[in-house]
């Protein structure tokens, strides 16, 4: 039953300190509802203009109007359904040949892309540092289109992560090397900075290898960080059929 009291806890679980207090975060819409059963997530509750087209075989979705939809949802326009998911604990998978990582990443829209560029190029977890956004924000798991219940995400001291890494440290920089002429190695961190400010010197000082992608045009300075990933990503993987 949606009452009162939670709608305002679900309107609070906005903000991270919310959704540690009551260990909770919102999904919305229901083709990745549906996807979560197969995911380590778990459902706690459902709520659906359309119950019977979202019920799991371990939640049944409870009826709510449109309008209640509309004060539990993030989104501008909701159309079905929002589940209310538990967060889980952190896991770390050990020796990946490729893995992201990003060095204070504060756009929720550009980790959700990222994390769905992971899961499109079979890259099985993101190593953030620990000021990058949390990927629980409602904006992260929209713009993950459902990525999120496949691609592990950490959140580390970067230096002492890369310190102690095996793997080579590649990281992006307009100084650095034409990466569409670098030799990629079987094992190896990608690094990708802040918005605004790119990697911060610590993680810079970390690298073994500098790359940069070269431009073409005369127009724009720089490009965005998702989209930078994506160009990077496209010509490693190319390189692999």
């Amino acid at each position: 039953m949606l009452t009162a009291h939670k709608i305002k806890i679900l309107q609070s679980l906005d903000k991270k300190k919310f959704r540690q207090k009551y260990n909770l975060f919102l999904v919305e819409g229901n083709k990745t509802i549906k996807e979560i059963p197969n995911s380590h997530f778990k459902i706690k509750e459902i709520f659906s203009v359309n119950p019977d087209e979202i019920s799991t075989e371990n939640v049944a979705a409870s009826q709510i109007t449109p309008n209640e939809l509309k004060k539990i949802s993030f989104l501008q326009h909701p159309k079905d359904s929002v589940a209310v998911c538990e967060l889980i604990n952190e896991k770390f998978l050990e020796n990946l040949s490729i893995q992201l990582v990003l060095d204070g990443i504060q756009d929720p829209g550009n980790l959700g892309t990222m994390i769905r560029l992971a899961d499109w190029f079979g890259i099985e977890q993101i190593i953030c540092s620990e000021d990058t956004v949390d990927f629980y924000n409602p904006k992260v798991i929209q713009a993950s289109m459902g990525s999120f219940l496949r691609v592990n995400i950490v959140y580390k001291n970067l230096t002492g992560y890369l310190k102690n890494s095996t793997s080579e440290n590649i990281g992006t920089d307009m100084d650095g090397m034409n990466f569409y002429e670098y030799d990629f190695p079987e094992k190896f961190n990608l690094i990708l900075g802040n918005e605004g400010n790119g990697i911060r010197p610590e993680t810079e000082n970390l690298l073994t290898q500098k790359i940069t992608i070269p431009r073409f045009g005369k127009s724009t300075e720089s490009l965005n960080v998702s989209i930078a990933a994506g160009i990077i990503l496209g010509q490693i993987f190319s390189k692999k059929f």
